[in-house]
């Protein structure tokens, strides 16, 4: 198989859009953008219950399509208690768990050192997430990004701790990057119903970014939506408060008290 698969973000679990030149559908579906879901083999269930295993394939499918991964890496990163050589079976064992629940094909490798997934036999909505991101599919992006990257999901790894809570961020901000960016064109076209409504999801994704959250405060007020500009803020200065025990920037709460004073 070669190149990103069609998806729609439609339901609780994205789908493979009915598209008669569209690649065979994969057996294994995971839904990585939010709670962790799938769809796949019966052996599945079994598997993803597991909270190491569950990381270990999570992991390998965000790598990249087809993009392989070093064991050593592997090992270290899920396995740091272990000496190397204790570690290297731990991830021989995991391996063998994928293979056992969903068959030889759903892994590539190289020698003995590198693993991944193969995409003709696992896909995911970060795929396609990147994947219309990539063709300027931008509102199709954002209705795959349900949440952040495994949200809920407890890992029992520091270092698989710390890459996940990096990758979120990364993806998060492609999301806020998309919003605004259709916000602006909305704006460019006078919609700004329109525009409100994307400006508000960036905002919602900008996690702390001032800047950012400063811009859409300007374009709701410009739209007319004071109310939605001043609810943006203060939700900005909570986040601030409660997370980082910060106050908003002076500039940004001159901004605040501009919008409040009477038109």
């Amino acid at each position: 198989m070669t190149g990103p698969l069609p998806f729609s973000a439609t339901g609780p679990m994205f789908r493979v859009v009915s598209n008669p030149a569209a690649p065979e559908i994969p057996p294994l579906r995971l839904q990585l953008l939010g709670p962790l879901a799938h769809q796949g083999p019966a052996t599945t269930d079994a598997y993803l219950a597991r909270p190491k295993q569950a990381a270990l394939l999570a992991y390998l499918a965000c790598a990249g399509a087809g993009r392989l991964v070093r064991r050593d890496h592997l090992a270290a990163l899920f396995w740091p208690e272990l000496g190397a050589l204790s570690a290297r079976a731990a991830l021989r064992k995991g391996l063998h768990a994928i293979r056992r629940a969903f068959g030889d094909a759903l892994l590539l490798t190289r020698g003995d050192e590198e693993v991944g997934v193969d995409p003709a036999h696992c896909a995911t909505d970060v795929a396609a997430f990147h994947a219309a991101l990539a063709a300027d599919r931008l509102a199709e992006a954002l209705e795959l990004y349900r949440g952040p990257l495994l949200d809920g999901f407890q890992a029992d790894s520091a270092g698989f701790a710390r890459w996940l809570e990096e990758e979120r961020g990364a993806l998060a901000e492609r999301a806020a990057d998309a919003a605004w960016q259709l916000a602006r064109r909305y704006e460019q076209g006078e919609d700004l119903t329109s525009a409100s409504r994307w400006a508000r999801r960036a905002a919602r994704l900008a996690r702390g970014d001032e800047r950012r959250v400063r811009r859409v405060m300007e374009l709701l007020a410009r739209a007319g939506d004071r109310a939605g500009a001043l609810r943006t803020y203060e939700a900005l200065a909570r986040e601030l408060r409660d997370e980082l025990q910060l106050e908003p920037a002076p500039e940004t709460t001159a901004l605040a008290m501009a919008l409040r004073a009477p038109a």
